[in-house]
Order: structure tokens, then C-alpha cells, then sequence
């Protein structure tokens, strides 16, 4: 037996029931931590994603429902991923800043029925670049300076149509600051950004470019992506995108990232983001499908797991879901 007098340390005290668990939790899951990303796409009917079974490509109609489910769970922000028909795609991504497309369509309803709902939107050119990329591609090489005045372009047409945060995704250098002048300069001093400033070229992605049809034609994403080796490198994007004017950084993936946001949590006092990425969604789906996973434990955990590395605020598919379960719990 061991003698109790040399055991003063119970950490198992803090434990013993749910009570005082609850007492000590050094880490909390809310519904109003999630960001929810949701497809969207022209024309009526909506259509499943069967790279991402439980999503869909939203018509307008369609997203203005999931819209108003999900606030009635306390998730109170969006993201939108238009699904663009091949025929308006070119090397020029002029849909990109149709003032008419899709995506402004989409937040001019949304804001219109929903004022009170945050809605945030990617800026990057690969929905749109008929070479699936990011940004503008002459001679296979990423140019970086011209898909800028792109992406600003795109920016402004968000902020006109009532976007109240733009996230640029593309991993251009300098797009930061280039996106906050432009906003700046016509007015938009209140739409915030929000910069995927540690964006790698990860495998995670798969499920998401099926959704979108967003797949590079030639090549791959490694000359702007982030190299999954380097952790650095991300420390030193976010000290620029902060310089630049950043209201929110992010990481991208998640779960296989926890220690990229742990350092930038140390690095940074600005609210961190952290993207659970297609490829996350889809392993714990298909290992809940097969029986061999608690879906709603899994995902509840993994959920916990990001906010307990110091992300902020979560993009997550499971919003709706998770929003549910922690009101059920």
C-alpha cells in the first residue's frame, strides 16, 4: 500500500465528478467559435458533393435555409466557395469581379435576410481561373504582381455587395497589404481581412477541388502553397501579414497543424483562425460510415483539440452538426 502522507499531488481530485470537471476546463467549444464554409452554386435545386457527403452545392435559396439553420444553432458566421460553370472560367478570371456573379448575389441576400450574420468570403482566383489556380498563369509560372491587382479587384466587388470580412486564400506575397489600401482607399475601412497566412500545399485538399472543380489543369500548388516541412516559415508570414494590415490569421489544415498554431498563438496578440479542411471532414465521415468511430465524439474532440492549440475560431464542415451536439450536451 502506498502511504498517503507521501502522495500530497491527487490531480485526480479536479476529476472526480462532472461538476467540478466542469469547474476546472481550461478550454471551451461554442457554436459562436465556428465558422461555417458552405458550396454555392447558379441555378434552382441543390446538388450533393460526393467527395463530401453531407455537403452541398447550394443554389441562393438553398443557402439562405442552411443560413438560417445554422444561426439558430448560434453559429453566427459564413464562409462562401462559389461553384463556377465552366463556360464563365478564363486565364483572365474576369468572373471573378462580376459585380453581377454569383458571389455578390449570394451576400446581397444574405445580408438582406440575415443582417446579423458574419459573412466572410475567399479571394483567390481558382474557382475562376480556368487554370485552376490561384493566381494568373503565363508560361506555367504563378504570376504574383498581376494576380494582386486581380485579387483587389475581387475584393472591392465583395466589400461593395456587403462582405464583412475578405479572406484571401491564394498565398500571393504583399496581397495583404495590397488588399487594405484598396479597401482603405474606397471607403471600406470596416471590412476586415482575414489572411490565410499559413495556407500549405497539403493533401488534405482532394475533397474540396472535387467540390469545386478547382483542380490546377497543369502542374501544382508549391510555388505559393506553403512546404508542410517548414514551421519557420509560417512565423515569419504571419510577422508580414500582420505588418500589412491583417485583422485575422489563419491556418490551413488544422488537425495535421496544431503546432503551427500553437506558434502562432505565442507569435501573435491578433485572433487566429484554423481551417478543418476537406480531407479532415471526409476521414472522420468515412470512419463513422464504416462504424468504426463515435462521429459525433470524434468530431466534438477534434473541434476541442484546434481551440486548445489557440485557435480562436474554427472553419469547420461539422458546424451545424457541432452546434447541435453542444446544445444537446
Amino acid at each position: 500500500m502506498i502511504d498517503a502522507l507521501f502522495m500530497p499531488h491527487r490531480p485526480r481530485r479536479n476529476r472526480r465528478t462532472a461538476a467540478i470537471r466542469g469547474l476546472v476546463r481550461e478550454t471551451v467549444l461554442r457554436a459562436d467559435q465556428f465558422i461555417y464554409p458552405l458550396f454555392i452554386k447558379d441555378g434552382a435545386g441543390d446538388e450533393d458533393i460526393a467527395s463530401m457527403p453531407g455537403c452541398a452545392r447550394l443554389s441562393l435559396d438553398g443557402l439562405l435555409r442552411e443560413a438560417s439553420e445554422a444561426l439558430a444553432l448560434g453559429v453566427r458566421a459564413v464562409v462562401l466557395f462559389p461553384a463556377i460553370a465552366a463556360e464563365l472560367k478564363s486565364p483572365e478570371a474576369q468572373e471573378a469581379s462580376n459585380p453581377a456573379g454569383l458571389v455578390p448575389q449570394a451576400i446581397q441576400r444574405l445580408k438582406a435576410e440575415f443582417p446579423e450574420l458574419a459573412v466572410f468570403t475567399d479571394v483567390a482566383l481558382d474557382p475562376y481561373n480556368s487554370d485552376g489556380h490561384d493566381g494568373l498563369v503565363s508560361d506555367g509560372v504563378i504570376l504574383n504582381d498581376e494576380t494582386i491587382s486581380v485579387l483587389c479587384e475581387q475584393a472591392l466587388c465583395h466589400a461593395r455587395a456587403g462582405a464583412d470580412v475578405v479572406s484571401p486564400s491564394d498565398m500571393m506575397d504583399g496581397r495583404v497589404g495590397a488588399l487594405r489600401a484598396a479597401l482603405d482607399a474606397e471607403g471600406f475601412i470596416d471590412v476586415a481581412i482575414c489572411s490565410y497566412t499559413a495556407k500549405y500545399a497539403s493533401a488534405y485538399y482532394g475533397p474540396f477541388r472535387g467540390a469545386l472543380d478547382s483542380s490546377p489543369k497543369l502542374g501544382d500548388k508549391k510555388t505559393y502553397q506553403m512546404d508542410p516541412a517548414n514551421a519557420r516559415e509560417a512565423l515569419r508570414e504571419a510577422t508580414l501579414d500582420e505588418a500589412e494590415g491583417a485583422d485575422i490569421l489563419m491556418v490551413k489544415p488544422a488537425g495535421p497543424y496544431l503546432d503551427i498554431i500553437a506558434q502562432l498563438r505565442q507569435a501573435t496578440t491578433l485572433p487566429l483562425a484554423a481551417y478543418q479542411v476537406s480531407g479532415e471532414y471526409l476521414m472522420i465521415k468515412a470512419a463513422a460510415a464504416s462504424g468504426w468511430l463515435d462521429e459525433r465524439a470524434v468530431v466534438l474532440e477534434s473541434l476541442l483539440s484546434i481551440r486548445r492549440a489557440g485557435a480562436d475560431m474554427v472553419l469547420t464542415y461539422f458546424a451545424k452538426d457541432a452546434a447541435r451536439w453542444l446544445r444537446e450536451n
